[in-house]
């Protein structure tokens, strides 16, 4: 039977009662859980004796006019996925509980946060930053998995796990997809039929790209023209952008060394935004 914690204390207690022995792996969610979250869990139970996730709607990431109030949150099947998938324990904390009334302190990154949907979405990855850290000086997990499907979600955290001198290792878990290609995402239950349709034209702009750079194209401009050019194909779909980035400092880069490179794309189908990446080298 999975545990419930609900409070912060609930959470230390828990942890407190665990053998100095046993690792303990954390899968920060923010529920509507899929298979791609699932494989997550999984990841984390292969490199830890205990295993605890985390549900909450984070506000500080969701801009004005973004989708929290109408964000997904089936918990009672969130629950009944972490307890098959074997999960110990969860923690279901109200906003109050993390975020006091006067809360006054927040955790910025400024460099890799700055690229991206961090230059879209302002104030977005100050958010992912302060919850993260938040919950790890809560839970104190010996590893964390994030899921590869936000590529520069996962060069933040490792970035601020690096800077700050965390002692949790950060694991990336890879990306899970419907048959179509499609990444899997809690957003994509608001896709109306015909856009669902249309989404996996992100995927097939990736692997263009991806093609041509097996090919032995690699100048990053080239690339992106031609990611540019398949998705263009797609009249639903209004791209964010496509870009060609360094896999690590997500600056851009003019050609594609030992160090591979980052594909990343982010698009709008209707009012759904949606993001995917591919890892070239």
């Amino acid at each position: 039977m999975i545990t419930i914690l609900r409070t912060i204390a609930e959470v230390r207690a828990w942890r407190d009662s665990l053998p100095s022995t046993e690792k303990l792996g954390f899968v920060p969610t923010m529920g509507a859980l899929h298979a791609g979250h699932i494989s997550l869990m999984e990841l984390a139970r292969r490199h830890a004796d205990r295993t605890i996730a985390s549900i909450f709607v984070n506000p500080l990431q969701f801009g004005p006019n973004e989708d929290l109030s109408k964000y997904p949150r089936p918990i009672e099947q969130d629950l009944a996925l972490l307890e098959a998938a074997g999960v110990d324990a969860v923690f279901l904390p109200p906003v109050h509980e993390l975020y006091p009334p006067d809360a006054s302190t927040f955790v910025t990154e400024d460099s890799v946060s700055s690229h991206l949907c961090g230059a879209v979405r302002p104030g977005h990855f100050r958010g992912v930053t302060t919850v993260v850290l938040k919950l790890f000086n809560i839970v104190m997990p010996d590893l964390a998995v994030f899921g590869q499907k936000d590529a520069q979600q996962c060069v933040v955290i490792e970035r601020m796990v690096r800077d700050l001198n965390l002692r949790v290792q950060i694991l990336r878990g890879p990306i899970v997809r419907e048959a179509d290609g499609l990444a899997l995402s809690s957003r994509n239950i608001y896709l109306e039929p015909a856009d669902r349709q249309a989404a996996p034209a992100i995927f097939r702009s990736l692997e263009a790209a991806r093609k041509a750079f097996e090919g032995g194209e690699r100048d990053a401009a080239a690339l992106a023209a031609i990611g540019r050019a398949s998705l263009a194909g797609e009249p639903r779909i209004s791209p964010q952008y496509w870009e060609v980035r360094h896999p690590q400092s997500l600056e851009p880069i003019a050609t594609i060394g030992a160090e591979g490179a980052l594909l990343a794309v982010a698009a709008h189908l209707g009012n759904t935004r949606l993001i995917d990446n591919l890892l070239l080298g």
